[in-house]
Protein backbone atom coordinates (compact mmCIF):
# COMPACT_ATOMS: atom_id res chain seq x y z
CA UNK A 1 0.00 0.00 0.00
CA UNK A 2 1.44 3.77 -0.80
CA UNK A 3 0.48 6.97 -0.63
CA UNK A 4 1.13 10.33 -2.60
CA UNK A 5 1.31 13.16 -1.11
CA UNK A 6 1.39 16.29 -3.10
CA UNK A 7 2.68 19.83 -2.20
CA UNK A 8 0.98 22.62 -4.12
CA UNK A 9 3.39 25.26 -4.31
CA UNK A 10 6.17 24.96 -1.95
CA UNK A 11 8.46 27.78 -2.90
CA UNK A 12 5.45 30.30 -2.76
CA UNK A 13 2.77 29.56 -0.57
CA UNK A 14 4.68 27.52 3.09
CA UNK A 15 4.75 30.44 5.52
CA UNK A 16 4.35 29.63 9.28
CA UNK A 17 5.85 26.47 9.38
CA UNK A 18 3.00 24.64 6.78
CA UNK A 19 5.66 22.09 5.52
CA UNK A 20 5.20 20.20 8.65
CA UNK A 21 1.96 19.57 7.65
CA UNK A 22 2.89 16.96 4.63
CA UNK A 23 6.08 15.75 7.29
CA UNK A 24 3.06 14.93 9.09
CA UNK A 25 0.96 12.99 7.10
CA UNK A 26 3.65 11.08 5.16
CA UNK A 27 5.89 9.98 8.63
CA UNK A 28 2.44 9.05 10.08
CA UNK A 29 1.62 6.97 7.04
CA UNK A 30 4.81 5.60 7.14
CA UNK A 31 4.81 4.58 10.73
CA UNK A 32 1.74 2.13 10.12
CA UNK A 33 4.03 0.94 7.32
CA UNK A 34 2.38 2.42 4.27
CA UNK A 35 4.83 3.93 1.42
CA UNK A 36 4.72 7.57 1.21
CA UNK A 37 5.69 9.72 -1.68
CA UNK A 38 6.16 13.67 -2.01
CA UNK A 39 6.12 15.60 -4.91
CA UNK A 40 6.05 19.42 -5.32
CA UNK A 41 3.46 20.82 -7.94
CA UNK A 42 4.63 24.89 -8.66
CA UNK A 43 3.93 27.76 -11.47
CA UNK A 44 3.73 25.72 -14.91
CA UNK A 45 2.56 23.08 -16.88
CA UNK A 46 1.84 19.99 -14.28
CA UNK A 47 3.25 17.07 -15.51
CA UNK A 48 1.30 14.36 -13.98
CA UNK A 49 -1.98 15.98 -11.64
CA UNK A 50 -3.84 12.53 -11.40
CA UNK A 51 -0.51 11.49 -9.64
CA UNK A 52 -1.67 12.60 -6.20
CA UNK A 53 -3.80 11.19 -3.57
CA UNK A 54 -3.67 14.01 -1.41
CA UNK A 55 -3.02 17.20 -1.91
CA UNK A 56 -1.62 20.03 0.71
CA UNK A 57 -1.42 23.96 -0.02
CA UNK A 58 -0.64 26.62 2.21
CA UNK A 59 -0.33 30.29 2.98
CA UNK A 60 1.51 32.68 1.68
CA UNK A 61 2.21 36.68 1.26
CA UNK A 62 -0.24 38.60 -1.04
CA UNK A 63 2.37 38.85 -4.05
CA UNK A 64 2.96 34.67 -3.66
CA UNK A 65 -1.18 34.93 -3.94
CA UNK A 66 -1.36 36.77 -6.85
CA UNK A 67 1.00 34.31 -9.20
CA UNK A 68 -0.77 31.90 -7.38
CA UNK A 69 -4.11 32.83 -8.26
CA UNK A 70 -2.96 33.28 -11.88
CA UNK A 71 -1.40 30.01 -12.14
CA UNK A 72 -4.65 28.20 -11.03
CA UNK A 73 -7.01 29.99 -13.38
CA UNK A 74 -5.32 28.16 -16.53
CA UNK A 75 -5.33 24.16 -17.07
CA UNK A 76 -3.61 23.81 -13.63
CA UNK A 77 -6.49 24.95 -11.74
CA UNK A 78 -8.94 22.49 -13.84
CA UNK A 79 -6.65 19.77 -12.93
CA UNK A 80 -6.84 20.37 -10.03
CA UNK A 81 -10.66 20.20 -10.23
CA UNK A 82 -10.79 17.08 -11.49
CA UNK A 83 -8.60 15.44 -9.15
CA UNK A 84 -10.82 16.19 -6.35
CA UNK A 85 -13.96 15.14 -8.72
CA UNK A 86 -11.63 11.66 -8.81
CA UNK A 87 -11.39 11.32 -5.08
CA UNK A 88 -8.09 13.55 -4.57
CA UNK A 89 -8.13 15.08 -0.80
CA UNK A 90 -6.75 18.69 0.13
CA UNK A 91 -6.08 19.96 3.34
CA UNK A 92 -5.15 24.01 3.40
CA UNK A 93 -4.35 26.72 5.09
CA UNK A 94 -5.23 30.44 4.82
CA UNK A 95 -3.85 31.66 1.36
CA UNK A 96 -4.28 28.15 0.19
CA UNK A 97 -7.62 28.06 1.86
CA UNK A 98 -8.82 31.42 0.45
CA UNK A 99 -7.40 30.30 -2.89
CA UNK A 100 -9.54 26.93 -3.43
CA UNK A 101 -12.72 29.40 -2.43
CA UNK A 102 -14.68 31.63 -5.17
CA UNK A 103 -12.17 34.55 -5.14
CA UNK A 104 -10.12 36.90 -2.90
CA UNK A 105 -11.37 40.74 -2.49
CA UNK A 106 -8.37 42.77 -1.79
CA UNK A 107 -8.88 46.59 -0.52
CA UNK A 108 -7.40 47.88 -3.19
CA UNK A 109 -7.12 46.61 -6.84
CA UNK A 110 -8.86 44.13 -8.71
CA UNK A 111 -10.32 40.51 -6.89
CA UNK A 112 -7.71 37.58 -7.74
CA UNK A 113 -10.23 34.17 -8.74
CA UNK A 114 -10.15 31.38 -7.18
CA UNK A 115 -10.28 27.65 -7.76
CA UNK A 116 -14.12 27.17 -6.82
CA UNK A 117 -13.91 23.95 -5.14
CA UNK A 118 -14.54 25.54 -1.42
CA UNK A 119 -17.80 27.17 -1.87
CA UNK A 120 -16.11 29.91 0.53
CA UNK A 121 -15.55 33.65 -0.01
CA UNK A 122 -12.90 36.36 0.90
CA UNK A 123 -12.65 39.42 1.12
CA UNK A 124 -9.99 41.79 3.53
CA UNK A 125 -10.17 43.35 6.08
CA UNK A 126 -8.36 46.42 7.78
CA UNK A 127 -7.31 44.18 10.91
CA UNK A 128 -5.27 41.56 10.65
CA UNK A 129 -6.21 38.89 13.53
CA UNK A 130 -3.16 36.85 14.87
CA UNK A 131 -2.93 35.36 18.21
CA UNK A 132 -4.20 31.45 19.29
CA UNK A 133 -6.96 29.71 17.61
CA UNK A 134 -8.74 26.83 19.90
CA UNK A 135 -11.88 25.53 17.61
CA UNK A 136 -14.29 22.88 18.88
CA UNK A 137 -14.93 20.79 15.77
CA UNK A 138 -17.86 17.95 15.97
CA UNK A 139 -14.90 14.94 16.53
CA UNK A 140 -12.28 17.00 18.71
CA UNK A 141 -10.87 20.03 19.38
CA UNK A 142 -8.16 22.07 17.24
CA UNK A 143 -5.31 23.84 18.06
CA UNK A 144 -3.39 26.49 15.74
CA UNK A 145 -2.50 29.60 15.25
CA UNK A 146 -3.92 32.66 13.18
CA UNK A 147 -2.41 34.92 11.16
CA UNK A 148 -4.56 37.10 8.27
CA UNK A 149 -6.88 39.63 7.33
CA UNK A 150 -8.98 38.20 4.98
CA UNK A 151 -12.28 37.73 6.19
CA UNK A 152 -13.60 34.46 4.76
CA UNK A 153 -17.31 33.46 4.61
CA UNK A 154 -18.45 29.90 3.91
CA UNK A 155 -21.39 29.55 1.63
CA UNK A 156 -24.11 26.56 1.38
CA UNK A 157 -22.22 23.99 -0.04
CA UNK A 158 -19.64 23.98 2.17
CA UNK A 159 -19.98 23.26 6.16
CA UNK A 160 -17.45 25.10 8.62
CA UNK A 161 -14.84 23.08 10.00
CA UNK A 162 -15.61 24.24 13.77
CA UNK A 163 -16.81 26.86 16.31
CA UNK A 164 -14.11 28.65 17.54
CA UNK A 165 -13.48 28.85 21.57
CA UNK A 166 -10.50 31.57 21.09
CA UNK A 167 -9.47 33.57 18.40
CA UNK A 168 -10.83 34.57 15.27
CA UNK A 169 -11.42 32.03 12.76
CA UNK A 170 -12.77 33.09 9.81
CA UNK A 171 -14.20 36.44 9.68
CA UNK A 172 -14.50 37.38 13.59
CA UNK A 173 -17.93 37.26 13.23
CA UNK A 174 -19.77 34.43 13.10
CA UNK A 175 -17.83 31.75 15.25
CA UNK A 176 -16.77 29.61 12.40
CA UNK A 177 -13.45 28.67 11.45
CA UNK A 178 -12.51 26.13 8.47
CA UNK A 179 -14.31 24.98 5.69
CA UNK A 180 -15.15 21.51 4.98
CA UNK A 181 -16.22 19.85 1.55
CA UNK A 182 -16.36 16.67 0.56
CA UNK A 183 -12.65 15.46 0.80
CA UNK A 184 -11.66 19.08 1.07
CA UNK A 185 -10.65 21.04 3.91
CA UNK A 186 -9.52 24.75 3.83
CA UNK A 187 -8.52 26.51 7.69
CA UNK A 188 -6.32 29.66 9.18
CA UNK A 189 -4.46 27.03 11.51
CA UNK A 190 -0.67 27.24 11.38
CA UNK A 191 1.34 26.22 13.50
CA UNK A 192 1.63 23.39 11.79
CA UNK A 193 -1.45 21.51 12.18
CA UNK A 194 -1.38 18.44 11.47
CA UNK A 195 1.01 17.51 14.33
CA UNK A 196 -0.91 19.15 16.90
CA UNK A 197 -4.00 17.56 15.51
CA UNK A 198 -2.92 14.36 14.78
CA UNK A 199 -6.53 12.91 14.32
CA UNK A 200 -7.11 15.43 11.72
CA UNK A 201 -4.10 14.11 9.76
CA UNK A 202 -5.51 10.51 9.94
CA UNK A 203 -8.71 11.52 8.33
CA UNK A 204 -7.01 13.24 5.27
CA UNK A 205 -4.94 9.94 5.26
CA UNK A 206 -7.98 7.62 5.46
CA UNK A 207 -9.64 9.98 2.38
CA UNK A 208 -5.88 10.14 0.29
CA UNK A 209 -5.69 5.88 0.68
CA UNK A 210 -9.73 5.63 0.01
CA UNK A 211 -8.47 7.22 -3.58
CA UNK A 212 -7.07 3.95 -4.50
CA UNK A 213 -7.22 0.92 -2.61
CA UNK A 214 -9.90 -0.47 -0.67
CA UNK A 215 -11.27 1.29 2.77
CA UNK A 216 -8.51 1.31 5.19
CA UNK A 217 -8.56 1.09 8.66
CA UNK A 218 -5.51 2.56 10.18
CA UNK A 219 -4.09 1.41 13.05
CA UNK A 220 -4.00 3.81 15.84
CA UNK A 221 -0.75 5.07 16.83
CA UNK A 222 1.20 6.60 20.39
CA UNK A 223 0.14 9.71 20.08
CA UNK A 224 1.39 10.68 23.42
CA UNK A 225 3.83 13.10 22.61
CA UNK A 226 1.10 14.72 20.07
CA UNK A 227 -1.49 15.01 22.61
CA UNK A 228 1.39 16.38 25.29
CA UNK A 229 1.65 19.05 22.75
CA UNK A 230 -1.90 19.63 21.60
CA UNK A 231 -3.00 20.08 25.44
CA UNK A 232 0.20 22.73 26.06
CA UNK A 233 -1.07 24.46 23.40
CA UNK A 234 -4.72 24.37 24.64
CA UNK A 235 -3.78 25.29 27.89
CA UNK A 236 -2.02 28.64 26.52
CA UNK A 237 -4.68 29.75 24.19
CA UNK A 238 -7.22 29.48 27.08
CA UNK A 239 -4.93 31.56 29.29
CA UNK A 240 -3.35 34.00 26.57
CA UNK A 241 -5.56 33.99 23.77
Amino acid sequence: MDLRIAHLYPDLMNIYGDRGNVIALSQRAKWRGIDAEVRSYSVGEWADPEWPDVWFFGGGQDQGQDIVGADLAGNNGAALKKSVESGAAIFSVCGGYQLLGHEYVPETGPSIPGVGILDVTTRAGNTRFVGNLLVNSPDAYLIGFENHSGRTYVGAKAKPLGTVVVGNGNNGEDKTEGAVQGRVIGCYLHGSCLPKNPWLADRLLGWGLARRHDDVKLRPLDDADEKSARDQATEVARTRP
